[in-house]
C-alpha cells in the first residue's frame, strides 16, 4: 500500500476518495447558533488558540510551513473576515522554528463541539502548493484510530475541486480505504462558499452552499474502528503548504503570498 501512495503521488494524482458521493439537500437551521464566530475586531482567543505544536519537529505529511502563534501577518481579521495567510519567509527568530521556508496559522476551537450543524463561509486560495483546510479532530487520540472529520480540503495544484472525507482506523488513505467525495466549486478562490457539516450520531453528510455531495453512515462492521464519531471534536482552520497531497506538483514561491478568508464559523448543537 505504501508503494501505492508513493506511486499516486508521483502521478499527482488526488488522495481524496470519490466513493460515497450524494446528492441531498443541506440547510442551516433557523436558529441562533449554539456556538459562533463573526470576526469581528480582533481573532477571539477565547474561542481559538494558535496550534504551533509541531513547529519544531515538523508537521505532518512532510508539509512546509511554520504555524505562527497570533503573528498579523499570518492571522488577523479583515474587512470582517478571518484570514489566514502563507508566507514565503523563514522565520529563524522563533525558538520553536524548524527550519521551515513558509509561515502560516492553524487556530484550533478551544470548545469541543459535537452532534449537529457546521457552516463556515470562507473564500480559498489557489496557488499550486497551497492546502487549506476546514477539519475537525478529538481533543486526544492516536491517528487514524481516534477519527478525523475533513469538511473541506482543497490542494492549489488542482483548484476549484474541494474534498470532503473521513477517516477512522479501519477507513483511511493509509489503507486506500478512507471514504469521502469531491465536488467542483467554480469560484472557490474569488467568492464565498458554504460549507457544510451535518453530523449525526450514525451518519456524516458534507456539502458546499446547500448541497450535500458526501454522506457516510454508521453502517459497517468494526466497533469504534469502523465509527469513532461519538465524542465531541475541534473545529480547526489551517493553510498548509506543500505535503504530500498539497506539494504532489511542487510550490509556486510567486504564487505566495496567499490566504483562506473565512467570513464565519457557525454551529448548531443537536437537539
Amino acid at each position: 500500500m505504501v508503494t501505492l501512495i508513493a506511486t499516486l503521488l508521483a502521478q499527482g494524482l488526488s488522495l481524496a476518495a470519490t466513493n460515497y458521493g450524494a446528492d441531498v439537500p443541506m440547510h442551516a437551521p433557523d436558529t441562533p447558533p449554539a456556538w459562533a464566530d463573526e470576526f469581528r475586531g480582533k481573532i477571539d482567543q477565547t474561542r481559538w488558540r494558535f496550534d504551533t505544536g509541531r513547529n519544531r519537529q515538523g508537521w505532518a505529511n512532510h508539509e512546509k510551513q511554520y504555524y505562527a502563534a497570533d503573528r498579523r501577518e499570518n492571522a488577523r481579521i479583515e474587512h470582517g473576515a478571518l484570514v489566514i495567510e502563507a508566507r514565503r519567509e523563514a522565520l529563524s527568530g522563533q525558538a520553536d522554528w524548524g527550519g521551515q521556508a513558509y509561515s502560516s496559522a492553524k487556530l484550533v476551537s478551544r470548545e469541543a463541539l459535537g452532534y449537529g450543524f457546521y457552516e463556515i463561509r470562507a473564500k480559498l486560495p489557489c496557488g499550486r502548493g497551497t492546502w487549506p483546510a476546514i477539519w475537525l479532530l478529538p481533543e486526544a487520540g492516536n491517528w487514524p484510530d481516534m477519527g478525523e472529520i475533513d469538511v473541506m480540503e482543497m490542494v492549489g495544484w488542482q483548484p476549484l475541486v474541494v474534498h470532503a472525507t473521513v477517516h477512522s482506523g479501519a477507513f483511511n488513505h493509509k489503507q486506500g480505504t478512507q471514504r469521502g467525495a469531491e465536488i467542483r466549486v467554480a469560484s472557490a478562490c474569488t467568492a464565498y462558499h458554504t460549507y457544510q457539516l451535518d453530523w449525526q450520531p450514525h451518519a456524516i453528510t458534507i456539502g458546499v452552499d446547500g448541497h450535500g455531495y458526501m454522506r457516510v453512515a454508521d453502517d459497517q462492521p468494526g466497533g469504534h474502528a469502523a465509527w469513532p464519531f461519538t465524542v465531541p471534536y475541534r473545529l480547526i482552520l489551517n493553510l498548509a503548504v506543500g505535503g504530500d497531497w498539497g506539494g504532489a506538483k511542487g510550490i509556486d514561491d510567486g504564487a505566495l503570498p496567499q490566504r483562506m478568508s473565512v467570513d464565519y464559523v457557525r454551529y448548531w448543537r443537536a437537539s
